[in-house]
């Protein structure tokens, strides 16, 4: 049995997939949760240049793709900065307890 280079590019995207999933779900702390959102959204582009190129249009789907990386990279860094002065104000990064915290 051959696999073919979509195939095995899918298998891929679904490996990243899966561990991005695995990383939002196990993970409780904030910049681990940020990491695991950003291994989710290459998964996306990967599966977005593979569609592209599957459909012979993979001039546009490299600009969609550099749009979103460049969208992306901004949310990233902001969610970092944020995490950064919660961890200096509140003295911890765990989700749980953030959570607890009443405003």
């Amino acid at each position: 049995m051959t696999l073919s280079p979509l195939l095995i590019i899918m298998i891929g995207v679904i490996g990243l997939l899966g561990a991005g999933f695995y990383g939002l779900l196990v993970s409780r702390n904030l910049i681990k949760i940020v990491v695991a959102l950003q291994v989710l959204v290459k998964a996306a582009l990967v599966g977005l240049i593979a569609a592209g190129n599957y459909n012979g249009q993979i001039n546009l789907a490299q600009s969609l793709a550099l749009t979103v990386i460049i969208a992306d990279t901004i949310v990233a860094v902001m969610g970092i900065a944020l995490g950064v002065q919660i961890r200096r104000h509140m003295g911890t990064l765990d989700v749980r307890e953030l959570s607890k915290l009443k405003g």
